[in-house]
């Protein structure tokens, strides 16, 4: 399992657990937790959550999941943005605390730019930190402009993460984003890496998986990963599923590879909006 180290200080596996959408049925939550955990057996110690996915749904999943290895799981979870103010941020926080059950969240982030200046988020964030409540923070859905932006304001330098959409049908943050953020050392996390599923019907992909002997989601995750400050989080439900992504965590893909990819799925020509689920 390769690794990326995030400006705190933290080490954490290139490819992580995405929660997106578990949480939503009762009935599916002890398979949900029960993939988590493979996961996490796997190396895969990373979990990405928010208090949106399911109202708080998901939280609950990954506090069923971590259930005695809390020490041994690297808890990612998001704020909403009209949650975000100096206040509402902390005591968002505390209810997420509350549903993951433990004493502290390892990376907190600003789900994406509401109506609250960034300083005011900024602010509660480094209360938070302060308070030892969560370790690192960072944000989500934010573009260059927004960025820079957020450099500027009181503590904004301590941002470590940005979560964007990123997948090789979306490719937008390759024209600016993705090397603004190398530059300031924050990590990207590259969230829907598998583009829902929708581009892993493509024939160029498939070509390069047959190469490889592999499946065609574990090339789309080796891609993203190609970058050394790129995280993945694929949300599996199913155990099947996280085995074959862990695949993509030791695949390296060729230059042929690449030129193939390149060529199905193309590469940015101009700055385009950020790109969001």
């Amino acid at each position: 399992m390769r690794h990326v180290t995030l400006a705190s200080g933290a080490t954490v596996p290139q490819l992580g657990l995405g929660t997106w959408h578990m949480g939503e049925s009762g009935a599916q939550r002890g398979a949900e937790s029960d993939a988590l955990r493979l996961g996490l057996d796997l190396g895969m110690t990373l979990i990405d959550t928010a208090e949106m996915y399911a109202e708080g749904g998901a939280e609950e999943v990954v506090a069923e999941a971590v259930k005695g290895r809390r020490d041994g799981a690297f808890i990612v979870s998001k704020v909403y943005p009209h949650n975000a103010s100096r206040t509402g941020a902390i005591a968002a926080c505390e209810r997420s605390l509350k549903r993951l059950k433990t004493d502290h969240i390892d990376l907190y982030l600003l789900h994406w730019r509401g109506s609250h200046p960034l300083a005011d988020t900024v602010a509660a964030f480094e209360r938070l930190k302060a308070d030892g409540k969560i370790r690192a923070w960072g944000v989500s859905n934010l573009d260059i402009d927004d960025m820079a932006e957020l450099a500027g304001v009181p503590s904004g330098r301590n941002c470590v993460a940005n979560q964007v959409l990123y997948h090789l049908g979306s490719r937008g943050i390759e024209w600016d984003l993705l090397g603004d953020c190398a530059k300031r050392k924050v990590a990207v996390m590259a969230y829907s890496p598998l583009g829902q599923g929708r581009i892993l019907r493509d024939k160029a992909l498939a070509k390069v998986a047959e190469r490889h002997g592999v499946s065609v989601a574990a090339i789309a995750l080796a891609w993203t990963m190609r970058h050394p400050h790129v995280v993945a989080i694929p949300k599996s439900s199913r155990p099947e599923h996280v085995r074959e992504n862990l695949v993509a965590a030791d695949l390296t893909l060729t230059a042929a590879d690449l030129a193939d990819l390149d060529a199905a799925f193309a590469p940015p020509k101009r700055a385009t909006p950020l790109g969001m689920l």
